[in-house]
């Protein structure tokens, strides 16, 4: 008897950014010319980062967090020297294939 493995198609995000450490031109602009500007003095900072949102097919939320994960590693999808990357199963569409 073979068993078959139902795999769901799940969303997963990629979330890129500076690290802590480094400028953010981006964030700084946006910060200085639309948030101070448009008189939000409470605000005190902004980052700017690239949100990836990928759909992966896979037996389980943690199997579609690795594949995504190798991805980003294997395929340079940012620069560990300057960025920092996390990876977050951000949840699940209802399609199942077998």
């Amino acid at each position: 008897m073979v068993l078959k493995t139902r795999n769901q198609y799940r969303t997963v995000e990629v979330i890129i950014q500076n690290k802590p450490l480094a400028r953010d031109p981006e964030g700084e602009t946006i910060h200085r010319n639309l948030v101070l500007k448009g008189g939000y003095d409470q605000v005190t900072g902004v980052r700017a980062g690239k949100l990836l949102r990928m759909t992966v097919q896979a037996g389980s939320g943690q199997e579609a967090e690795n594949i995504v994960r190798r991805l980003c590693d294997d395929l340079r999808i940012y620069n560990p020297a300057a960025h920092s990357c996390e990876v977050r199963i951000a949840g699940k569409e209802d399609r199942i294939t077998e």
